[in-house]
């Protein structure tokens, strides 16, 4: 396919510098005027351009708010790039997006079908709009101890069971790169009337690629939001969220997002996405050709190492992994049980004695992203500092502990109340010890990778209890509980 030239356009990008050249003078937020007012600590660390861009709301740069110039034609370039009808610049993370996609697919007390392994962000938004949702589960892989992904039958059956739901809410890809069968997934809910929703925080990267799993567009979602500053080139906190507008109407979105986003918002961050898609369009194929290399020799080394296993898409044969979509590659899921140690342990080891920080631990694994901007360097680094680690606890008592058999996550699934009477309910904290059969008030996860365990309005459980006490244990940083995790807010009787 011949290469789309507009693609190579900037115009966010180039009208900020255009502006930062002309040198006007700023009688306007942010008030450290171009860099002029901002610690001298801190121009000497960053360089003094960055601050000549922090820019707010000017003819010249367009307002996100009510785009009419270059963030517009800036998103529609990301449109374009991504197949959606419409693209929007997110400025608060896939969060926001969350938010703002379940708040325009939704009104109060409609019924919402949500795969439970959603982040706690879609539970934020379902707060906010007052819809009622109703779970299914994930397949779990009690041999790779991992949550896997929801399945085409599962998802098919979970519909079939609540005709009433208007919206289905899928996470794909997951933390660890495991899809849904998205394609026969969304054709499916949308034979059934459905709104198909989909947290792709984790795949800003699939269209650029044949070899990687298919996006959330091109497999007919109605709305998707990614996390740009993930996996390519967006600053932290940079996302897009992509639409069609066949079952989404945009000018609700459109102004959901202003409610939703910040009136002064980082022209930097901007910037980034504006760059981001412009290098995947242009050369994404070529980055990402280089990436996928660097994760697939990296992943056949480290199964070479005694006592670490790092699946990939020919070593996972049963038949639960048989039903999930695809896998993304560039994820290296590393299993060190056999090293004795908890995935926590394994990534503070790797941090503290081998200065490598890994993107998530559980239980089991430790988690790698390989993205654009790793080198075969950064990856030997970590192979051989596996290696070591072997040698020192493979095969061995290890003095840092042996793991502790924990389950799966279990989820409660007795609901007395919706998530938003719940959440504005009387509430109390209460100890761990007396919660069994209260009504939770709170979001509680393990984060990352910030899947609800606790969803307002639910019963909570021993088997919840006991989990959450175990990662606790393990050195999982539990969100939702008080500072000590030692008591959780509940709706009072």
């Amino acid at each position: 396919m011949p290469m789309d030239e507009d693609q190579f356009k900037t115009p966010l990008f180039d009208a900020m510098v255009s502006l930062a050249e002309g040198r006007k003078v700023s009688f306007h937020t942010p008030g450290h005027k171009s860099g002029k007012g901002i610690s001298t600590r801190f121009r000497k660390f960053v360089g003094p351009k960055i601050f000549s861009i922090d820019l707010t709301t000017l003819d010249e740069v367009d307002s996100l708010q009510k785009p009419k110039g270059v963030i517009k034609e800036a998103q529609e370039l990301a449109a374009k790039a991504y197949g959606a009808d419409r693209s929007f610049f997110l400025l608060n993370g896939t969060t926001g997006g969350n938010h703002a996609m379940i708040l325009a697919t939704c009104n109060p007390q409609d019924t919402v079908l949500v795969a439970r392994n959603a982040h706690k962000s879609i539970l934020a938004g379902l707060i906010f709009s007052g819809a009622q949702p109703i779970f299914y589960l994930p397949t779990v892989d009690d041999n790779l101890k991992m949550t896997l992904n929801v399945t085409y039958e599962a998802t098919c059956a979970a519909i079939d069971a609540n005709r009433q739901a208007k919206v289905l809410v899928l996470t794909s890809p997951n933390y660890y790169g495991i899809c849904a069968d998205l394609e026969r997934i969304i054709s499916y809910a949308h034979e059934k009337e459905m709104i198909v929703v989909v947290d792709e925080a984790h795949g800003p990267h699939l269209k650029f690629h044949p070899d990687l799993p298919i996006s959330a567009m091109e497999a007919g979602a109605d709305i998707a939001v990614q996390s740009t500053h993930k996996i390519i080139g967006g600053m932290t906190q940079a996302s897009m969220l992509h639409a069609k507008s066949a079952r989404v109407d945009m000018t609700t979105l459109a102004t959901v997002l202003r409610f939703v986003q910040s009136t002064s918002p980082s022209y930097i961050l901007m910037a980034s996405l504006d760059l981001a898609r412009m290098q995947m369009a242009t050369e994404g194929r070529k980055l990402l050709d280089k990436a996928i290399n660097l994760a697939e020799e990296a992943r056949g080394k480290i199964n070479r190492i005694p006592g670490l296993f790092c699946f990939d898409r020919q070593m996972v044969k049963n038949p639960f992994f048989a039903q999930m979509g695809d896998f993304d590659v560039t994820k290296l899921t590393i299993n060190i049980r056999e090293l004795g140690l908890s995935g926590y342990q394994a990534a503070q080891i790797l941090n503290n004695q081998y200065h490598i920080q890994v993107e998530m631990a559980d239980p089991f694994n430790v988690l790698v992203i390989v993205s654009i901007g790793d080198r075969r360097d950064d990856l030997n680094r970590l192979v051989d500092a596996l290696r070591e680690m072997s040698k020192e606890y493979h095969g061995k008592n290890s003095p840092a502990g042996t793991v502790i058999d924990v389950g799966l996550p279990t989820f409660a699934k007795e609901v007395r109340m919706t998530p938003r009477e719940a959440f504005f309910a009387n509430y109390q904290y209460i100890a761990l010890d007396e919660a069994c059969g209260a009504i939770s008030s709170e979001i509680v996860t393990v984060y990352p990778p910030g899947i609800p365990l606790l969803v307002p309005g639910e019963i909570i459980t021993k088997e919840v209890l006991d989990y959450i006490r175990t990662m606790d244990r393990l050195g999982a940083t539990v969100d939702g509980l008080n500072a000590s995790n030692s008591t959780v807010a509940v709706v009072k009787q």
